[in-house]
């Protein structure tokens, strides 16, 4: 069984709903990839429609990706957090051999990284910063737009409170 994660974007967007084309300049946010990603793969395993695995080798695979995306998204959490801890922990053990307790093991590291996916999904801390510097967030369009205007009443008020020669 082949799995393929890779989400085929289309390199343009349709534009004013006419039909036209216009390439998208934005790449999308690195973070919601990943939370994607582990979504697809959860998916993979605790979705009604997913089949049961026949061989080893794709439960070994399906846990391989599973522990890539508890350690990506760790990396946007802060240390201590129960489901990361969780997470991590279901990550050290070791597949077990025998069948039904290696599906067993892969379902609950599903659920494990489930649980990550939603607890980084609703906005869970910020990435820890590698620089150790401030991170100041960027100011949204609305607070711009006030600051442009304080700015700008500022300077009407300015100009009327000076004497005409």
């Amino acid at each position: 069984m082949r799995l393929s994660l890779d989400s085929r974007r289309d390199s343009s967007q349709l534009v004013g709903g006419r039909g036209r084309r216009a390439p998208v300049t934005e790449a999308p946010a690195p973070e919601r990839d990943h939370v994607v990603a582990a979504s697809q793969t959860v998916t993979l395993v605790l979705g009604d429609d997913s089949p049961l695995r026949e061989s080893a080798a794709d439960a070994e695979d399906l846990v391989r990706l599973l522990r890539g995306h508890v350690a990506q998204l760790g990396a946007r959490t802060a240390p201590g957090i129960p489901a990361l801890l969780r997470a991590q922990q279901l990550c050290s053990d070791s597949i077990p051999e025998d069948y039904v307790p290696s599906r067993a093991y892969l379902v609950r590291l599903a659920e494990a990284t489930q649980e990550l996916t939603a607890y980084v999904e609703r906005g869970g801390p910020e990435p820890i910063s590698v620089e150790g510097g401030r991170h100041w967030r960027r100011p949204t369009v609305n607070v711009l737009r006030g600051a442009v205007f304080a700015l700008a009443l500022a300077c009407l008020v300015f100009a009327a409170s000076v004497p005409r020669a």
